[in-house]
């Protein structure tokens, strides 16, 4: 059985994972076939390439399915409980910035921080009979980081397309969403509080915990690793 390296299928995050493994000397390409989950490995022997969605990466490397994976660390971190346990993260890569945030609707003048929020929060539950809502995919973590800032009069609303527009839609009071630019806010009208983001995300190259690995996994692996310089 050769080494599993998993990465993402598909849009710039394949484009740049393809470009960073060319750059150490190893070429990846997708297969032409109708079988656009597989493809090759050139540069470094006993590793094959498996694509997929960089929201099933997480899952497969937790699952011992694959034996490396290319994906965000927001991925990892929200769809794996105690990551560190089950994955390694053996080196960024240097694109797919991103940082994990909350976003209120620009209007709220008086609501700057986590703590304003909460403020508003009881406010809105008095006023309105429910709590307020926040639009998320990320809900592990969101609960987490509000739960550690004291916010607690609030519920978490699941986003299914576009987070941004969950407060325009009248689906949500706020959002905590992935940003890297913050030009989509902008244009919805929202504005990220004050203070540390909940997530500073970027691309990284991870290894599962409970692949298996025999001895030509390991030696391909340490192959690999020489050859990326990780």
């Amino acid at each position: 059985m050769s080494l599993k390296l998993g990465v993402p299928s598909k849009g710039r995050l394949m484009e740049q994972t393809f470009n960073w493994f060319a750059d150490r000397g190893v070429t990846l390409r997708k297969s032409k076939s109708d079988r656009e989950y597989a493809g090759t490995v050139s540069g470094v022997e006993g590793v094959s390439l498996v694509m997929l969605s960089a929201g099933e990466i997480p899952r497969e490397l937790a699952a011992g399915r694959i034996h490396l994976g290319v994906t965000g660390l927001d991925m990892v971190a929200e769809k794996l409980a105690d990551w560190p346990s089950q994955v390694s993260d053996i080196s960024p890569m240097g694109f797919g910035y991103a940082d994990l945030i909350v976003a209120v609707p620009k209007f709220w003048t008086d609501v700057e921080t986590l703590d304003d929020l909460d403020a508003v929060a009881a406010q809105f539950r008095a006023r309105h009979g429910f709590r307020l809502r926040i639009a998320t995919k990320y809900h592990r973590l969101v609960r987490q980081h509000l739960r550690d800032a004291g916010v607690a009069d609030y519920q978490l609303v699941d986003s299914q397309g576009a987070t941004e527009g969950a407060i325009a839609n009248l689906t949500a009071e706020a959002i905590a969403d992935i940003t890297s630019t913050g030009a989509t806010l902008v244009a919805n009208h929202l504005k990220i509080l004050g203070g540390d983001p909940i997530l500073a995300s970027q691309a990284t190259l991870f290894l599962s915990k409970s692949a298996e690995m025999d001895a030509a996994n390991e030696a391909a692996w340490h192959t690999l690793k020489q050859k990326l310089g990780v």
